[in-house]
């Protein structure tokens, strides 16, 4: 018995024991368009479903969906305290999109059949629905399901899409970089909603890191507390290649 066979040495039942522990190996940082290279690399390097994309969250290691919370948590206190960006965005746009138009058709965070991960859009689109039903909000109100005609701010290109619920204008605002016409509410400008959200990691320097509040916004939260979980059986399986058990992915 060595370090190298131990868990392959002890009890059947000490060995399934260890199909049941998650261990953290690394905080990888942003993906991008790389996340279906992230998701094959890890998936032949562990096995599909032996690892997971988790999230470090006031000292605690949570799933993805209990970050997401946060995320969403952040543009809703960041649009209730602007109601002047709340009437621009109801006023003038008819929906809000990331990277790719058919962003709009997306309701559900998870996006499997996206090259990259765009969660802005998203949580814009359910802050302002939410905001249709509170009467606190009069100025924000339902809207027929109905495609339109929507002008895309940033091109003057015409499409015809679904107009999310309580926006009643006929643009198309896409919220991205710097040169884009919904620059205001990309997630690198949209602060954190909670101090103890607030994360360093010197060894990452993304491009989040540079715009909008940088270290402070929703988008370095989101980058920088990602967490790789593996299957404790599975981790060990890499024997000497468990020094840098994510070799290989941008940003690791």
């Amino acid at each position: 018995m060595n370090q190298d066979n131990w868990w392959q040495q002890i009890a059947p039942a000490s060995q399934v024991a260890l199909t049941q522990i998650w261990v953290p190996i690394g905080t990888p940082g942003y993906a991008g368009p790389q996340k279906s290279n992230w998701q094959q690399t890890l998936d032949e390097r562990f096995g599909p479903g032996a690892w997971r994309m988790s999230h470090y969250v006031r000292g605690r290691i949570v799933s993805k969906r209990e970050a997401l919370r946060e995320y969403e948590q952040s543009y809703r206190l960041y649009l209730h305290s602007r109601p002047t960006l709340v009437d621009f965005l109801v006023n003038t746009c008819g929906n809000v999109y990331d990277d790719q138009v058919r962003n709009v058709y997306d309701e559900a965070y998870e996006q499997p059949h996206t090259p990259a991960n765009h969660y802005q859009d998203i949580a814009i689109r359910r802050v302002i629905a939410e905001l249709v039903d509170d009467i606190t909000w009069p100025n924000v109100v339902a809207t027929p399901v109905e495609e339109v005609d929507l002008i895309d701010l940033d091109n003057g290109q015409i499409h015809q899409l679904p107009r999310a619920r309580g926006f009643r204008g006929q643009y198309l605002l896409q919220v991205r970089g710097a040169h884009s016409a919904g620059f205001m509410l990309n997630p690198a400008v949209v602060p954190v909603h909670d101090p103890a959200l607030i994360i360093t990691n010197p060894r990452q320097d993304g491009w989040y890191l540079h715009e909008g509040c940088q270290h402070l916004s929703v988008e370095a939260f989101w980058q920088m507390s990602k967490v790789v979980e593996v299957r404790y059986d599975r981790y060990l399986a890499l024997q000497q290649a468990r020094d840098n058990p994510l070799a290989g992915l941008v940003g690791s």
